[in-house]
Parts: structure tokens; C-alpha cells; sequence
């Protein structure tokens, strides 16, 4: 009888082992997101905003070529990401309307295109400031509460993985609007401190298990290049880069400070270096770069610059990078962090 219960835990600790390694959760029960476009899905599209993009050619690659609000052909890096996790192929806007209270439990994402940690970015742009993602997610773990009850919600809070994503709208747009009060190292030490900020407040509310991307080489997104790189040449925006570069400089110590603070994990996520490889070298990653001026509005079916093989290139649009390229990026990374959390 001994041996017999000795060989089925040894079994159960197999099959455990077995779905980590498979990218199958144990001990994730729900993936929250905060953050702007690279993790919207769907939160804009009944906002009074310009950013939006539940229209065509938008979702052509996602699953029944919808166009669902993902600013990409296909998935976003939340989709991505609650797949990696193991909890499902999408994960839900938290602003649609049809969703039911059993679709909050795998969890759901806060983003809104357009919206970054300075809330006059938000504010410009008609979307939900991270500050006001905070606010509806009281109100999502409310509905866990009321719905599954407090144990449930308290299992959320504490095992669930909280990704925080912004930067982008601030330092390539704010910015300029700020430029009075702030230079552009002080815009980017401001930005970092406020994302220390709104960590330390999803902290206070039970979150445990939080990482935090970093800015992205902003500077080198096909718009930039188009309109600040030359026409011919399309080289990088240089001073947005390095902008990028100093809010980067600024959160990583921030954070890991952080973590030795506070219970729980906090993690600085570097997408910086992956992406900006992808960008220098995309036939190593088996793509190709390219893109104008085409996005929100300006990227439909009728703009002829809009790729018909999406899967081959690194951008989308002239903003936001096609699904093929989100995988590649959350590949690469994933299993560097997320091994720092179960």
C-alpha cells in the first residue's frame, strides 16, 4: 500500500513538472494587465477616441478575422501571454459589455490605447489613464468577491501574474506637450517614477506577482522613422530612443529596490533589447520591416500600403508590431520571467 501511494505521488510530481515545462499553469489561476495598446483588446472601442480599431484590416489574422480592438492583425502579447500561462487563447477587454462573471475568473485586461503613466496623456487622448485602470480593477476584484466569494478573490490577488505596460504614448507624444516644465531626462526619470507609483498602489490593493515591461525602443517604430529619419534613409529618432533608454536606467534599479521592500515579486521586464534586435536584424527572426503612415483610421483596406502577409513582417502598422513579432517577443522572454514566479 506504501509503495503504491509513493509511486502515484511520484506520478502527480511528474505530470506537475511536465505541464510547467509544457507551458501548462499550476499555480497561476488569472493573468491582470494594465498598460496601453500593445495589451488592448477591445477597452477602446466604446470610448468617444480616435483610438480605435474594430474595423478591417485589423484582426484579419485573428481567430475568424475579426476586428476586435487589437491594434495587430492578429493577438496581442496579453493574448500571447494567458496562452503561455496556460488559461486561454484570448484574454477579455475589460470594458466589453457581454462579458459574464465566470469570464473574469482566468482574468482580464485594464489597457486602452492611447493612455500612459502621465495622465495628461490619457487625457488627450480621450482613453483610460492607468489611474482610472486601477479604479475598475477595485471593481472587477468587487465582482470576484460578490460572484465567487473571498477565498477566490484572495487566491487572485495573491498567485495571479499582474503585467504593467505604458511609456510609449508618453515619450513619444506627451512630451512635447510637457516640454515646458520637464527636459527630456526629467520627462523620462518622472515617467519611471510615477510607474514605481502605480506599482506600490496594485501592491496596497493584493497584488503579489507584478512585472513591469519596460519602454520600448519607441524611436524606431516605422512612424518615427518615417517622419523624423529621413525619407530615404528612415534611420531612428535618435533623442526618443534615449529618452526610452534613461526612463529604462531609472525603473530597473526602482524596481528591484522594490522587490527586496515588499512581499511578493516584482520584476523589470526588458523588452527593449529583443524588440530593437528585431527591428536592426528582422531576417534573423525571419521577417521583414516595413510600414508609413498607416495606423488607427489610416490603416483600412483601401490604404495600399497595408501588407497582405502580415505574418512576414515586424510591424503592423506604422505603430504596433504584427502578431508573428509579438510571439517571437514573448518566446524570447517568457521563460527568462516567468520561471521568477511560480
Amino acid at each position: 500500500m506504501k509503495l503504491q501511494i509513493l509511486l502515484l505521488a511520484l506520478v502527480l510530481i511528474a505530470v506537475e513538472a511536465n505541464a510547467v515545462k509544457q507551458g501548462i499553469n499550476a499555480t497561476i489561476p488569472a493573468l491582470i494587465v494594465f498598460g496601453d495598446s500593445i495589451m488592448d483588446t477591445g477597452n477602446n472601442n466604446n470610448l468617444p477616441t480616435l483610438l480605435k480599431c474594430n474595423f478591417p484590416p485589423y484582426g484579419k489574422d485573428y481567430p475568424g478575422g475579426d476586428a476586435t480592438g487589437r491594434f495587430s492583425d492578429g493577438r496581442v502579447p496579453s493574448d500571447l501571454i494567458a496562452e503561455k500561462l496556460g488559461l486561454a487563447k484570448t484574454l477579455p477587454a475589460y470594458m466589453n459589455s457581454y462579458l459574464k462573471p465566470e469570464d473574469l475568473l482566468k482574468g482580464v485586461t485594464f489597457a486602452s490605447r492611447g493612455t500612459g503613466y502621465d495622465p495628461l496623456t490619457a487625457k488627450i487622448m480621450s482613453v483610460i489613464s492607468v489611474w482610472d485602470q486601477l479604479i475598475y480593477f477595485k471593481e472587477y476584484i468587487s465582482k470576484i468577491k460578490r460572484h465567487f466569494g473571498e477565498e477566490k478573490a484572495k487566491d487572485i490577488l495573491e498567485h495571479s501574474f499582474f503585467l504593467v505596460v505604458s511609456s510609449s504614448n508618453d515619450l513619444a507624444h506627451t512630451y512635447l506637450a510637457q516640454a515646458h516644465r520637464y527636459d527630456r531626462t526629467s520627462y523620462a526619470n518622472f515617467l519611471a517614477d510615477s510607474a514605481v507609483h502605480f506599482v506600490r498602489e496594485l501592491h496596497k490593493l493584493g497584488a503579489r506577482k507584478i512585472g513591469v515591461f519596460s519602454a520600448v525602443p519607441v524611436g524606431c517604430v516605422p512612424l518615427q522613422r518615417t517622419v523624423f529619419g529621413g525619407f530615404f534613409t528612415r534611420g531612428c529618432n535618435e533623442p526618443l530612443n534615449n529618452m526610452a533608454k534613461q526612463f529604462n536606467a531609472r525603473l530597473s534599479p526602482a524596481l528591484d529596490s522594490l522587490d527586496k521592500e515588499l512581499d511578493g515579486v516584482i520584476l523589470y521586464i526588458n523588452v527593449y533589447d529583443t524588440l530593437f534586435d528585431m527591428i536592426q536584424h528582422p531576417k534573423k527572426y525571419g521577417c521583414c520591416g516595413k510600414g508609413l503612415l498607416t495606423i488607427s483610421y489610416l490603416c483600412n483596406s483601401l490604404n495600399p500600403f497595408t501588407c497582405s502577409n502580415s505574418s512576414s513582417y515586424i510591424f503592423w502598422d506604422s505603430y504596433h508590431p504584427s502578431e508573428r513579432a509579438y510571439q517571437v517577443i514573448v518566446d524570447n522572454l517568457l521563460d527568462k520571467y516567468l520561471s521568477k514566479v511560480y
